[in-house]
Parts: structure tokens; C-alpha cells; sequence
């Protein structure tokens, strides 16, 4: 194999089953995976404090983008060269594409008031409302609440839904839809970020060519960000295939669809 994979993922709904956050039906193609020694980066909307855990249950010791493309985080020593733009941040090194929490939170409740479209947002649940709304044990939740750059909120107005989001624009902030909860961002998305750690690949492997796998809207600037864009088969395919139309689609949804996608991949490894 004259290239060198890297496998860039969206979770829930992806890798976790969307009920229950179960990777169990991914774990031969995961396992592939890390005996081949394939970069296996999480990217998604989940907090930095949420996704490290999972790493740390999988044993993955890969770079991670967190909260919609807000920040990169990379181990120390990941790279043989030293990375522009980073800060040190426990054991780690970050970049920085997102805005402030408190920024977000700040012009969401603005552009509520603005439209008159209520809203509720991360910041305003307890950590029980975030389990029992997101199907998460309490500890779950508490690493969920742990925001830096994206606040998830409902829209509880759908008839005022469009003068919100277009409120949310008009202050120089975006919006995008998950899997269950619409994302307020700074000028930020995934795309951005995977583009980002790409290069750096790039740097350690000339011929380094990107895998993005993903089934919701805010999937898209990822998937137009890799080279082999792989939609995993959900209520969105339509719209993700109008998207990005080069992209694969898997037959099964959720992780099987996931394991059955990257195993398909591996072949040729």
C-alpha cells in the first residue's frame, strides 16, 4: 500500500449506536483498525472531557476535534515537528478555532430575545435535565455540561425557528443540527479543523489520504473535507447525499453501518 489512511469519525449516531452509545457492533473494524496502526481521530460535537474518556475506554491515543471543529487537541510529542498556532493544555498541545463559551451562550439569548423564538439551551438545565434529555447516566452529563466552544439547544417556537437562525447570523455566529440538538459555533466547523490536521499528516506522510464518516447535517464540511467522505446510513441520508454526491454510503446505519464501511476500507490494507 503506497498510501497512509487516516480515519476521521463523527460518534454518536456513527460509531455509538444513537439510543444507547454502544460501539460493540463497530469493535472488529476497530480492532482492524489498531493493528494496523490507522489514525483514528473523534470528531464531533461532544466536549473535549467526553471524547478524552472514550479514548480512554478504546485505548486510543490519536489526536481529537471537539464540540463542531472548536478546537484540535493533539498529544504531546504526536508529531516529529513542532505545530504553529498551539498552546500547551495537559498533556496536550490545542488550537483554537472556536469562540469563548460564554460568547455563544451570550448571542444565543440575544438572538432568542431578537426573534422571539424561546430556546433552551445547555446552560440553562441541570446536569439532570442533560442526562434524562440525552439518555446519559449523570456522570455522562456533568462531562456533556463541560462546554468551551458550542452550545446545544432545543427550539421550542418552531413557527419563529428560521427568524432565530437568522438572528444567530446576523452576529457573526453559526448554527448547525446534530443528531439531537441544534449547535451554536463561532466561525468554526469540522471541515475546518480536519483540514487542519491533515496537513500535519500531510507533513509526516506526503501521501496521506483522509476518511470521513459521518450521518448528520453538521457531518457536511467534514465530509467535504476528506478525501473518501463516507455517509453512515441515517434519517439524513438524502440531504447528505444531495451534500457531498461523491460520497459512499453504507447499507446499515449507526455502527454496524460504521464497522461495515471501515472494514470495507481496510481491505486493501
Amino acid at each position: 500500500m503506497s498510501f497512509v489512511l487516516g480515519l476521521f469519525t463523527d460518534l454518536d449516531g456513527t460509531l455509538l449506536d444513537h439510543a444507547t452509545y454502544s460501539y460493540e457492533a463497530a469493535k472488529p473494524a476497530l480492532l482492524r483498525a489498531r493493528h494496523l496502526s490507522v489514525p483514528l481521530v473523534f470528531v464531533s460535537s461532544k466536549t473535549r472531557a467526553e471524547i478524552e474518556a472514550l479514548r480512554r475506554e478504546l485505548g486510543n491515543t490519536d489526536p481529537l476535534i471537539s464540540e463542531n471543529g472548536g478546537a484540535l487537541f493533539i498529544p504531546d510529542g504526536y508529531f516529529p515537528f513542532s505545530v504553529d498556532r498551539a498552546v500547551s493544555c495537559a498533556g496536550s498541545i490545542a488550537i483554537e478555532f472556536g469562540e469563548p463559551y460564554h460568547k455563544l451562550v451570550q448571542a444565543l439569548e440575544d438572538a432568542s430575545r431578537e426573534s422571539g423564538c424561546r430556546i433552551i439551551g445547555f446552560h440553562q438545565m441541570s446536569v439532570e435535565e442533560i442526562a434524562e434529555r440525552c439518555s446519559l447516566s449523570v456522570e455522562q452529563a456533568m462531562l456533556a455540561a463541560k462546554r468551551e466552544y458550542d452550545e446545544p439547544f432545543e427550539i421550542l417556537d418552531d413557527l419563529r425557528r428560521d427568524a432565530l437562525l437568522k438572528a444567530i447570523e446576523a452576529r457573526g455566529m453559526r448554527w448547525t443540527k446534530g443528531g439531537r440538538f441544534y449547535h451554536i459555533t463561532g466561525d468554526n466547523d469540522k471541515g475546518a479543523a480536519v483540514r487542519h490536521l491533515s496537513e500535519l499528516f500531510r507533513r509526516q506522510h506526503k501521501d496521506f489520504q483522509s476518511v470521513g464518516l459521518g450521518d448528520s447535517l453538521n457531518d457536511i464540511p467534514m465530509l467535504e473535507a476528506v478525501d473518501i467522505p463516507v455517509l453512515i446510513r441515517s434519517h439524513s441520508v438524502g440531504e447528505l447525499r444531495a451534500a457531498v454526491p461523491r460520497a459512499r454510503v453504507s447499507d446499515l446505519s449507526g455502527p454496524q453501518g460504521w464497522n461495515e464501511a471501515v472494514l470495507d476500507l481496510l481491505k486493501a490494507f
